[in-house]
């Protein structure tokens, strides 16, 4: 169940109208980095979740996220407050009104016109919000682990925001939204270390033989060695000839066919099959100038029955 409280989890002040900047800020309110997609990302976490800690946990951020994507609609709204009377009223000669929401780097004129200068859910490119942003697996290993660098990606967004205003209640509103981001971080890798067995995801162990196995596939000139492919714990193959075929069966493929169909795939690439030789006139040559040099044998087509 769910209620709402009419106000908000954290006081929102705007100095004064700025719809490119209301623009940008629909990117943590439809985008795939927004309260949005995060709330949906944790509630469906949350309805399949057996654990009842974690089950608590992911109820209690999601339901704090779609706080969040209140605060950060209304900072979209209230930014667009100014210039929705103008848009709709039509206060302005056409030109001028224009140059208001379009001009100085401002790209805000099709969600102004489009939307009426709301929060409509897209990013702020426009793109509308979709589901596709959600990436829960059913995991909570692999989902919780998805969640930390949500929240990561959320904070370094909501950085960006406040480096483009100089709105001191726009900056504090942000700041609040993007330390949130750190203590949801903080409760989803605490969440994480307490599965004991968390690495690797599932049930099923790798293959003892490549589980700490470190293929160097680019080399030369920035080759580096770190805690990531060192000696200690992985054993680093860097011979080409060892980076292939590594199961020691040569590295080919084969697919066992009945009889059936081993004749009618014979047959299709026989039908399907490129000659080796001539050299046929294409469609590219003939609309040039129609001079291309060919030998008469090149331009025959093949007889009826007869293999190209």
């Amino acid at each position: 169940m769910f209620a709402h409280n009419k106000a908000l989890q954290y006081t929102v002040r705007v100095s004064e109208t700025n719809p490119g900047l209301a623009n940008l800020l629909l990117e943590q309110f439809g985008g795939p980095q927004g309260e949005l997609a995060a709330a949906g990302r944790y509630f469906t976490q949350y309805l399949a979740e057996d654990d009842p800690g974690r089950r608590d946990m992911l109820i209690d951020i999601a339901t704090e996220e779609l706080s969040h994507l209140e605060v950060i609609g209304t900072l979209v709204c209230m930014l667009n407050k100014g210039a929705k009377g103008e848009v709709s009223e039509g206060v302005d000669q056409e030109g001028e009104l224009y140059r208001k929401i379009s001009g100085r780097g401002n790209d805000s004129h099709v969600t102004q016109v489009l939307y009426g200068a709301g929060a409509p859910l897209t990013n702020s490119g426009g793109v509308p919000w979709t589901a596709a942003y959600i990436d829960t697996i059913g995991d909570p290993t692999a989902d919780l682990r998805s969640n930390i660098a949500a929240e990561a990606r959320a904070k370094i967004i909501y950085e960006r925001l406040i480096n483009l205003t100089d709105d001191a209640g726009v900056k504090e509103a942000l700041g609040f939204l993007m330390t949130r981001e750190i203590a949801h971080q903080q409760s989803f890798e605490k969440a994480l270390y307490s599965i004991q067995d968390n690495f690797p995801p599932g049930k099923l162990p790798g293959m003892p033989q490549f589980t700490q196995v470190y293929y160097d596939m680019s080399q030369g000139e920035g080759n580096a060695r770190g805690p990531w492919n060192n000696d200690e714990n992985f054993q680093v193959v860097s011979e080409r000839s060892q980076q292939i075929g590594v199961d020691g069966a040569g590295g080919t493929f084969d697919v066992r066919l009945t009889s059936t169909e081993a004749k009618i795939a014979q047959q299709l690439m026989m039908r399907t099959r490129s000659a080796q030789v001539g050299d046929p006139i294409t469609g590219a040559e003939l609309g040039s100038d129609g001079t291309a040099p060919r030998s008469p044998q090149s331009a025959q087509p093949p007889k009826s029955g007869q293999q190209g």
